[in-house]
């Protein structure tokens, strides 16, 4: 069960940043015994894997700072973002052996990009409310709140799981208010 809670965490996470929680589970596998990586999975303690993760990282951290840039980044990052959650949701420690491998990678889809689709829904409303001005102060916050989850999800995995289930709440609460103010007759 802890094991699914941290899985779940992971792949939300890579909603927000797809290669900083990848990153991450990579080098904490590769130099610590927090994270045991399984084959195939383990190629992302690979060094080059890594170094290709840290220049996607930095690429996308840049293009999500710049207005309007960040909302092309959002279109791409729509297949990746989901993607790496598969991957991280699916790497997790006994995942597959207590589950469906095509299940693990489909929950870690919907985890991830449940949370992308929330990022990239909201990012243009940012950027029209405050010119473009909010959009690198939001979009540092989501880089932290992605690592602060993934090391969260590693270490104390229950609490990213309840972290995501409140975050899911008040997503979902807000998206009800705000159908339900557009429905409303003026």
């Amino acid at each position: 069960m802890i094991d699914i809670l941290s899985a779940f965490g992971l792949s939300s996470a890579a909603g927000l940043n797809a290669y900083l929680p990848l990153l991450i589970v990579g080098l904490l596998a590769r130099f610590t015994d927090l994270i045991t990586l399984n084959k195939p999975w383990d190629i992302l303690e690979n060094p080059w894997v890594l170094a290709l993760l840290a220049v996607l990282l930095v690429i996308e951290m840049t293009a999500d700072k710049v207005p309007a840039v960040d909302t092309l980044n959002d279109g791409i990052q729509t297949f990746i973002r989901p993607a790496a959650g598969a991957i991280l949701f699916a790497s997790s420690n006994n995942i597959i052996s207590d589950m469906s491998p095509a299940l693990a990678l489909a929950v870690g889809l919907f985890a991830a990009g449940g949370m992308h689709a929330v990022k990239a829904t909201a990012r243009p409303v940012v950027t029209a409310t405050t010119a473009g001005v909010g959009n690198p102060i939001v979009s540092f916050i989501e880089d932290i709140v992605s690592a602060v989850m993934t090391l969260v999800a590693i270490l104390l995995p229950a609490i990213a799981a309840i972290v995501v289930l409140v975050a899911g709440f008040f997503i979902g609460r807000w998206f009800w208010r705000r159908r339900a103010h557009n429905a409303a007759p003026a």
